[in-house]
């Protein structure tokens, strides 16, 4: 691989980590003007838990 393209390809999941930072605070404030942050928060805790039992399962 060049530099040019790693260059190419650390600036584009920069911004890519960027926008899906971006949209997962949009996301939490639309909950909140709906009124379902409960069930947004559980849904990401639970997310969060299983990942960790998958990433272990298959270390």
């Amino acid at each position: 691989m060049s530099i040019k393209s790693y260059e190419r390809s650390v600036i584009k999941m920069g911004l890519k980590s960027t926008i899906y930072k971006f949209l997962r605070i949009w996301n939490d404030v639309d909950a909140i003007r709906k009124g379902k942050i409960g069930k947004r928060v559980g849904r990401r805790a639970s997310g969060k838990i299983t990942g960790k039992a998958i990433r272990k399962l298959f270390k």
